[in-house]
């Protein structure tokens, strides 16, 4: 199985991306942040990334997600973000680099996870804040930034997923992946 991640800062599209892809039949993987502060919400906390915890839980979902996945027959699958994201995430917020994540990056590390070249889908120029995005298009910029040289510093490489129509930047992905095979 070939395990491509599609990444980049919040609000560069990834999720219409990973949408089409799915339709067009490829395995997809889903992101873990947005999904623990939904939960946290819920439970009444406005802003759970304002806790060095929130890392950890976005850490360990991201891990049951990945390896529920891998017991799927599928020949490519794509994740929306990956564990190297919490890592960009974390130095994002400030926060140290905890046990749990350093043991999860080295274990994507050891056991070879994710192809090593990783889609980075570049920002559309605005942002739409969401109760999950609550960051201006200034500060997706430096996000960005944060993704890519921590990606580089794990040992991959990124391609960039130009700006464009969900239609053109799917159909630049597939290509890449064919030729890739």
């Amino acid at each position: 199985m070939r395990r491509f991640i599609i990444s980049g800062a919040p609000g560069a599209g990834k999720t219409a991306i990973l949408r089409q892809l799915e339709l067009d039949g490829f395995g997809v993987v889903e992101e873990a942040a947005t999904d623990v502060i939904a939960a946290a919400q819920a439970r009444g906390e406005d802003e759970p990334w304002r806790d060095a915890s929130f890392v950890d839980a976005v850490t360990s979902l991201q891990r049951a997600r990945q390896i529920r996945a891998s017991h799927q027959l599928d020949e490519v699958q794509f994740h929306d973000r990956s564990v190297v994201c919490t890592a960009a995430l974390a130095e994002y917020l400030g926060y140290s680099m905890s046990d749990g994540l350093a043991r999860e990056l080295e274990r994507v590390r050891e056991e070879d996870i994710f192809e090593k070249r990783v889609f980075l889908v570049r920002n559309l120029g605005f942002i739409k804040p969401t109760e999950a995005r609550r960051i201006t298009f200034e500060e997706t910029l430096w996000f960005e930034r944060i993704h890519e040289e921590t990606y580089q510093s794990f040992g991959f490489e990124p391609v960039w997923v130009e700006r464009g129509s969900v239609e053109e930047r799917v159909r630049a992905i597939r290509e890449w992946v064919v030729d890739s095979a």
